[in-house]
């Protein structure tokens, strides 16, 4: 879910660099990215102890994964940290020798960790096991987290955004699917002013919430903006990244300005029964793949549709979020770690997850809107296999274009600076939205915070 870590962001890097100065930081910003994993090897024939970091408050999903993974350990005993990553935490444990065998983590976290030396490369790991990541992942995923040429962890999941209409608010303001285009800022806008609504000022319906702040990365790439260049060092004041800041400012502009837009979302009741479909708050959205699950108990109350979020060029396009697994330079048993990592992420274990989420819908007699693992191969088999007409044709659609548009991803890039680049990214929207500066002044603003941890985490 990507309407999360705020303080998090703001703090990770500072807190890397205070752990690592005393244990890795000599290896900071060298030629191999930081690399360090030349001498282990990798061995599919595993045993021994393995102390895994991983999956606190595991849902049916983690669970039937977890249980899948051991039967293919057969003879390692594991033990299992079920708490969530920290990067305080995880950092105070390698400096004080408690380093766990696997850890998973963010995405954004990998090149940050691989350009200190605190994680291995996973080219031999891949190797020794017969993996190979342009089969198992889609590229983007890949591209989260390779680093300088080389692939650093075992990426898991990722959830497309796309734009959820409420055709409800849509029909009755005359608007059709087509003018939610992203791609036409004109058409969009004039979309915007036929389904705005207003009390004193004061928004109560948005025509397009353009999750201004939480999708951040969509809005750049998509744009054709470039927010990371050579080696990771972030490019936040490229000319390419004015348009799509304007394009945000047009948006919320046309909505109240974005101390109204904001203070209206951040009320909105977005996982419970008054919802801002159910009360017809939004005319549209963009949000990921795992919404029209919280949307789904209210099926019977709500009309919606989906289309793809458009980029610049008018072409579908998604960007990657989710999560991975990193090994510790300092492992003890890299081997098991490595293939534990890659049973989670192979077919059957993907399969034994989308099994127990099924028994879980059936339960709850909810819709399958399908499992989005971060691997084309398992999508599609669990697409086939459980993905079945609902009895509502909205949800229907909607299921349907998050599984048009998985393909269409793009990586952000891979920086050791990601953390921050996130948090200083929102700092210069948030202040040209407010109208604080111009966006090119945000985005100087932001490059020079930016370049300062990056240069700090990979040297000059």
């Amino acid at each position: 879910m990507e309407i999360r870590r705020t303080a998090l962001l703001a703090a990770g890097v500072a807190l890397v660099l205070g752990a690592v100065s005393g244990t890795a930081g000599c290896e900071s910003g060298s030629d191999d990215g930081g690399g360090g994993g030349e001498s282990v090897s990798f061995d599919a024939n595993v045993s021994g102890a393995l102390r895994a970091w991983a999956f606190d408050n595991a849902d049916d999903v983690g669970k039937a994964r977890i249980d899948y993974a051991a039967k293919q350990l057969q003879g390692v005993s594991i033990t299992m940290d079920q708490t969530g990553f920290d990067a305080q935490k995880f950092t105070t444990r390698l400096a004080g020798g408690d380093v766990p065998d696997v850890v998973q983590m963010d995405r954004e976290y990998v090149p940050t960790y691989a350009a200190q030396g605190l994680i291995l490369p996973l080219e031999k790991c891949f190797s020794a096991n017969n993996v190979d990541p342009k089969q198992r992942w889609y590229p983007n995923v890949v591209g989260d987290v390779t680093y300088k040429d080389q692939v650093w962890a075992v990426p898991q999941f990722y959830q497309p955004p796309a734009i959820i209409l409420n055709t409800t608010v849509m029909d009755a303001a005359g608007v059709q699917p087509e003018d939610i285009d992203t791609s036409k800022p004109d058409v969009l806008l004039a979309a915007i002013q036929k389904m705005y609504k207003a009390s004193g000022g004061v928004p109560t319906t948005l025509g397009f919430d353009p999750q201004a702040v939480g999708q951040t990365y969509l809005w750049f790439i998509s744009q054709g903006g470039k927010l990371v260049g050579d080696n990771g060092a972030p490019t936040l004041d490229d000319p390419s990244n004015i348009y799509p800041l304007e394009t945000l400012k047009k948006i919320v502009d046309a909505q109240g300005g974005f101390a109204k837009y904001k203070g209206f979302t951040d009320a909105f009741d977005t996982f419970g029964d008054s919802n801002q479909y159910v009360r017809n708050q939004v005319g549209a959205q963009v949000n990921a793949q795992w919404y029209p699950n919280v949307l789904s108990p209210y099926k019977d109350k709500i009309k919606i549709g989906a289309v793809p979020f458009r980029g610049k060029d008018g072409q579908p396009v998604t960007v990657a979020y989710g999560g991975s697994f990193v090994i510790p330079a300092k492992a003890k048993n890299p081997s098991a770690a490595c293939k534990w990592a890659l049973a989670l992420t192979e077919d059957g274990s993907w399969d034994a997850a989308a099994t127990a989420r099924a028994a879980t819908i059936e339960k709850d007699k909810a819709i399958n809107t399908g499992l989005f693992t971060g691997s084309p191969g398992p999508d599609k088999t669990i697409r086939d296999k459980y993905v079945k007409p609902s009895g509502n044709a909205g949800f229907d659609q909607v299921i349907s274009t998050y599984y048009d548009v998985v393909a269409t991803g793009k990586s952000a890039g891979a920086s050791p600076a990601g953390q921050q680049l996130k948090q200083e990214l929102t700092n210069a929207i948030t202040s040209a939205l407010l109208g604080q500066k111009t966006p090119q002044k945000a985005l100087a603003d932001a490059q020079t915070a930016t370049m300062s941890a990056y240069r700090s985490i990979a040297g000059s």
